[in-house]
């Protein structure tokens, strides 16, 4: 008998698509609204990137990339570090710096959920982001925080992690760790722990503005029920993980109600008197309040103090953020989080010996003072096989025995020649490295940047094995190489060569 083939679901046009949610949408909105967002929707949606401190100074930095590279960019208002481009010469993604995570590619309205957190109370705080692949707002929380304390990326997909490591890798963040459990289990695990926590919910992505990074797609009301219940699941664990006193931004790239004022409602009557919802209006430079009404329920008066993104307010994509601040314990049942000790996956501790031949290893080579790093830091060495990872000692203390995907940042492994540092490592602390640089000229670069080896005349200068970092006449990191007679093996991650 022949076998029955399983139909395709057809998808339908993005105009379609877009068209069926303004429908949807027209009846929150004013006549003279809903012409301003449609008249809105024909203009371009432009690019907008977000500067690095860990690595540039942003505004210097964006001044220099545009005179570089010919991009006319204009300030996000409520994002210090945010710019959009608005033209540019060269592509915003085929630059050696976006190569090196001196910038991240964003659009302008996922940038104001991690600009609501308060952080001047907490130098070193405790965050999880619980749903944080590919990683953006983690990048964010990084920098705002300027790699203090410690962010837990949790994201409960498998297809998800590995994005989310190499997005975490490039922007060269030590305080991190990534693990992989469903985020409705934080609140029962570690109840009352966390400063900041950052729910990027997972959402219908109904926000009228469809990109190759987040496509519109149909979607039903049952599926939208669905993911609603879910965000309200979701939102209730990260009210329980939070200390009291401590904040939870709430928010997702869809405009549909039932994702986002429907689940502020249901939180304020899960926990009433014991959550408050902050009025956003005095962080915004235009108002973007939430709706009153969705045609069919009317909200308690403190949900609009959400923020609302129509796609004509601020020129981005539909957006919905919360800062919400928890006022109190709220209670609930506790489970014990998942256990595993360092020493099941033989991840030891680096001995004192080995702590002081490898400082001396790179004061010698590069004049590089690990130590002082480590010290200014708060970050422990630790091995497993030949490679050295640094640990920030806020995972140490609270969270030593969770399991993670990926902790701290890879300083490098032990080689024939001694120790060859990591990429993500000289990415991160390159203007710390006095010597051991290699100048590369104008004409090799683009060679380089293909991953192509470089013949050149060391003479007596380098030593074989020797691992080299590779700058350009502009000064910029392009790489680390290793001397192999007269050839400098290029040593670029894949993932960065164009």
């Amino acid at each position: 008998m022949a076998r029955r083939r399983k139909k395709q679901k057809i998808q339908k046009p993005s105009s379609e698509i877009q068209a069926e949610a303004l429908n949807r949408f027209q009846s929150l909105l004013s006549q003279e609204e809903f012409a301003a967002l449609q008249e809105a929707l024909e203009q371009p949606l432009y690019s907008a990137i977000r500067m690095n401190p860990l690595k540039v100074t942003p505004d210097e930095a964006a001044a220099s990339l545009s005179e570089r590279y010919g991009w006319q960019t204009e300030p996000v208002p409520y994002c210090t570090t945010g710019w959009w481009v608005k033209s540019a010469g060269v592509p915003i993604s085929q630059t050696i710096e976006h190569r090196e995570g001196h910038y991240y590619i964003q659009d302008a309205a996922s940038m104001l959920p991690v600009e609501l957190f308060d952080f001047e109370d907490v130098p070193a705080p405790l965050i999880l982001d619980m749903a944080a692949s590919p990683g953006g707002k983690t990048t964010h929380l990084i920098a705002k925080t300027m790699d203090r304390g410690l962010v837990i990326a949790n994201d409960s997909s498998h297809d998800r992690i590995t994005a989310l490591r190499l997005v975490l890798q490039t922007w060269g963040g030590s305080h991190t760790a990534v693990t992989r459990f469903p985020g409705e289990k934080f609140g029962r695990w570690y109840p009352e722990t966390f400063d900041r926590i950052l729910l990027d919910a997972p959402c219908s992505m109904q926000n009228l503005r469809s990109t190759e990074s987040h496509p519109m797609r149909s979607i039903t009301a049952r599926e939208r029920k669905q993911l609603s219940h879910r965000q309200q699941r979701l939102l209730a664990s990260a009210i329980q993980a939070v200390k009291p006193g401590g904040q939870v931004v709430y928010a997702t790239c869809t405009l549909s109600p039932e994702e986002d004022e429907v689940v502020l409602e249901a939180m304020l009557n899960q926990f009433p008197g014991k959550v408050e919802i902050a009025d956003l209006s005095a962080r915004l430079p235009l108002p973007a309040p939430a709706l009153q009404t969705d045609g069919r329920a009317v909200f308690n008066p403190a949900v609009q103090n959400a923020a609302r993104l129509w796609p004509h307010r601020y020129g981005t994509s539909g957006f919905f953020c919360a800062l919400i601040t928890k006022l109190e314990s709220v209670g609930g049942s506790f489970e014990e989080p998942p256990s595993r000790p360092f020493e099941k996956i033989s991840l030891f501790c680096l001995s004192q010996e080995e702590t002081v031949n490898l400082s001396d290893f790179l004061v010698e080579h590069y004049q590089f003072d690990l130590n002082k790093v480590l010290e200014e830091n708060s970050l422990t060495l630790w091995r497993r096989m030949e490679k050295i990872y640094a640990i920030p000692e806020a995972f140490l203390t609270h969270f030593n025995l969770l399991p993670f995907q990926a902790v701290g940042l890879l300083l490098g492994e032990t080689g024939v020649n001694g120790y060859e540092l990591s990429h993500e490592w000289v990415s991160r602390f390159y203007p710390l490295f006095q010597t051991g640089r290699f100048g590369l000229s104008d004409d090799l670069v683009e060679s380089w940047l293909r991953g192509e080896d470089i013949l050149i005349e060391s003479g007596d200068q380098y030593s074989a094995g020797m691992i080299l970092i590779v700058e350009d006449t502009l000064g910029r990191f392009l790489g680390l190489g290793k001397m192999i007679r007269d050839q400098l093996k290029n040593l670029l991650p894949h993932r960065l060569a164009i």
